[in-house]
């Protein structure tokens, strides 16, 4: 069965947010990933190549608190509304397409579904109600 973690998004402070968080809930970071460290990080502006990509934080009971920063050079405004994600953990890639598609039937696709860089295949849309998903399934992942 898939699990379902929150994902927030950040106006350059997810590292500060999530070492406070870090505090709290008394874990350790599971990932850390710096834009610098994906495909063509090295053409970002500077001052965006070391802010995070991706970060995630276990919470308790198999929850995990993930989140990025967005980055204004790269369109991304912070606003409320596009703070957070629902982000979609499927047990395999026959329930990930399932999920991706139903999903986002009549809504607005920002990432098509697709093998990533990391891995894992990934997709990332708005429903037709306005919510944000994503769907990440790493078929290495519990391996």
């Amino acid at each position: 069965m898939a699990t379902v973690n929150p994902y927030l998004n950040f106006s350059g402070n997810t590292e500060e947010a999530f070492n406070f968080y870090k505090s709290v809930f008394g874990t350790e970071f599971l990932a850390v990933v710096r834009f610098k460290d994906a495909p063509g990080g090295d053409k970002m502006p500077p001052e965006a190549q070391n802010k995070i990509m991706h970060m995630s934080l276990p919470i308790g009971n198999g929850n995990i608190l993930m989140a990025t920063d967005m980055i204004e050079s790269m369109g991304q405004i912070l606003k409320t509304g596009n703070n957070f994600s629902l982000s979609i953990t499927p047990t395999s890639e026959e329930e990930a397409l399932h999920f991706f598609n139903r999903l986002s039937a009549g809504g607005t696709i920002e990432a098509p579904f697709k093998k990533e860089f990391w891995g894992a295949y990934f997709g990332m849309f708005l429903d037709k109600f306005g919510v944000r998903w994503m769907i990440n399934y790493d078929p290495n992942q519990g391996k």
